[in-house]
């Protein structure tokens, strides 16, 4: 599929309706219609220039869905746009943010994205930065985005532990997250995304397709979903090890969980008090933590708690749910395998055993290669949501001395030089790192 442009045609909010459409073409000739449902009560004092902005910055997030169809030379909007500062933000969550995409498909990232600049005069662009920064209005408490494993609900117990005010936020209607958000026993909102079925078509007739930084679009839908419930936080739940990259390509670091790196996290904090509100504070309340940490806090704190609840495995996001189900752990893929790992060395052998359907992991030989992978021992660490290979070492390391895992002998690997009680950077506010810092 050859087109010239990628175009970013139009958005609406139908307040009323609670829907967003986003809309966008290649060359005005194929068109693609996104759609949003805000499935909760709006207060009724939101700001009407924030919650422009945030719809704006969504709109131009989801459109990397539809552009990596394509790649086209020329991204550009039917009205409006992006000025010098919002077009570099654009550019290198989409490069970067594409990064597996590109790899996976064989395309070298440099020169693909092109957005277009909007020239605007400089006593417009302060004048908008003037209404935004003025644009106070009556906001508290927070919002916590569920995934449906072990981070987000750590995150939630900090919160309820030091009396904090949130509410659970979801998007679709998965049975795991909605039985999962009640065990939680937070109030909770959900929000329904539609995919435009044109993209689906094209897809089947081999369009260019792969992985694209949902957590990036996640980022805009949340401050959009804060501002209708007049939420002042959003508190994610990534950690410090999503800052590792799986493997270099045509100089650049590519990393799955790109959209969920404090380098990300801090162009969105930046983005989001320049061009959006700067009431709001976006961050990850983990971020200072080691996976390896975070799974010892909830295996030894919360795992009797929410045992039959939760579930890491994305195949829960792929099957229809039924009226008595359950979480699945496939037992197959390379979440599972890393959850086994950073869980051994501070569950009981019983327990963990249970969690996976009695199935041992690490006795299972079509897992080795995996297991070899997150070890750093073979090829390069898997297109997953995974920790460090320096992390996977020491989990292990831990888990052979509890001598509970006589199964793990066969990996031979070195024992790292890895602090995983480290304490790491991080742009959390002082209120929250106090927080943390109590629980541990």
């Amino acid at each position: 599929m050859n087109y010239r442009s990628f175009i970013f045609e139009k958005f609406n909010f139908n307040k009323s309706q609670k829907k967003l459409t986003c809309s966008y073409s290649f060359d005005s000739q194929v068109f693609f219609e996104e759609e949003f449902i805000f499935d909760f009560e709006f207060i009724d004092h939101y700001g009407e220039e924030a919650l422009e902005n945030a719809i704006f910055g969504l709109f131009v997030m989801c459109g990397v869905s539809y552009f990596k169809a394509a790649l086209p030379p020329k991204i550009m909007f039917r009205t409006g746009g992006l000025n010098q500062e919002q077009k570099k933000f654009f550019e290198k969550i989409y490069r970067l943010g594409l990064g597996e995409f590109f790899y996976t498909n064989g395309i070298d990232p440099r020169g693909k994205v092109n957005f277009e600049q909007l020239r605007i005069k400089e006593n417009q662009k302060s004048n908008t930065k003037s209404k935004i920064e003025n644009q106070k209005s009556k906001i508290s408490g927070s919002l916590v985005p569920i995934g449906g494993g072990k981070d987000s609900l750590v995150t939630a117990e900090i919160l309820e532990s030091a009396g904090e005010d949130f509410e659970t936020w979801t998007v679709g209607d998965k049975e795991l997250l909605n039985k999962l958000c009640v065990h939680v026993g937070k109030p909770h909102i959900k929000i329904y995304r539609k995919i435009s079925p044109k993209l689906l078509e094209l897809n089947k007739k081999g369009a260019l397709n792969g992985h694209v930084p949902i957590s990036a679009i996640l980022s805009f839908l949340s401050v959009v979903t804060a501002i209708l419930r007049g939420k002042k936080n959003i508190i994610f739940s990534n950690e410090s090890s999503a800052n590792e990259a799986n493997l270099e390509f045509h100089d650049q670091k590519i990393n799955h969980q790109y959209s969920k790196t404090l380098e990300f996290e801090k162009d969105f904090q930046d983005y989001t008090r320049k061009f959006i509100s700067p009431e709001i504070q976006y961050f990850s309340l983990l971020r200072p933590l080691t996976e390896l940490k975070i799974a010892q806090i909830f295996c030894t704190r919360l795992f009797d708690k929410y045992e039959g609840y939760f579930s890491s495995c994305n195949r829960n996001f792929h099957i229809a749910p039924t009226s008595d189900f359950v979480p699945v752990w496939c037992g197959e893929c390379p979440k599972c395998a890393f959850v086994f790992a950073i869980f051994s060395p501070f569950l009981e052998r019983e327990k963990l055993l249970n969690l996976f359907g009695g199935k041992n992991l690490f006795a299972d030989p079509e897992l080795d290669e995996t297991f070899r992978e997150l070890l750093g021992l073979s090829g390069s660490k898997p297109f997953e949501c995974v920790g460090e290979i320096s992390e996977v070492r020491k989990g292990l390391s831990l888990a052979k001395n509890t001598e509970n895992w006589p199964e793990l002998e066969k990996f031979k690997f070195s024992n790292p030089n890895y602090d995983f009680e480290r304490f790491s950077s991080h742009v959390i506010p002082e209120k929250f790192e106090k927080i943390l810092k109590n629980l541990l």
